[in-house]
């Protein structure tokens, strides 16, 4: 038997945890719920509300707690999806931005439960490995100006085309 990922991220909710993992296993390939475990009587919040999910996105464990209001979410966490085509880029933004999440700069993003998400060009890395500093120079600059990123956009900017 494989020996489980040792390491994992919990995200702490106020009480839409269980709904929240859900959600982003609904977007990633590879992803699935693991484990729900439930408050009983007596206990902080409601009896049979989720207080730990477990789930994977892409292989990767995380957990969500629902722990009360406590320790909102914010910025200083994020999650990163390196998007190959602007295809996945664009879908799994709008998906991240409905139902009262939220754009912000350079590709990050915040979901209706406050999460913040980065979703980044795969292509990045190979980018800012380059010795092509004017690249970089023009790519930053486009980069600075957009919300949603735009893989083509930057690709020219890097390429000076």
């Amino acid at each position: 038997m494989a020996r489980p990922q040792r390491i994992s991220t919990c995200l702490w909710f106020n009480d839409k945890g269980e709904e929240a993992a859900n959600f982003y296993v609904s977007l990633l390939p590879n992803s699935r719920i693991v484990h729900v475990s439930r408050y009983g009587p007596g206990q902080p919040l409601p009896e049979g509300t989720a207080m730990l999910t477990r789930f994977e996105l892409e292989g990767v464990s995380f957990a969500t707690l629902n722990g009360g209001p406590m320790f909102p979410l914010s910025e200083a966490v994020s999650l990163v999806v390196l998007c190959d085509t602007q295809a996945e880029l664009d879908r799994l933004w709008n998906a991240l931005i409905a139902d009262g999440g939220a754009e912000s700069m350079c590709g990050w993003c915040k979901d209706r439960f406050g999460l913040s998400w980065q979703m980044i060009p795969s292509q990045l890395d190979e980018w800012m490995g380059s010795s092509n500093s004017e690249g970089m120079g023009r790519l930053w600059g486009k980069l600075m100006q957009m919300r949603k990123i735009d893989i083509g956009v930057l690709d020219a900017a890097f390429r000076g085309v």
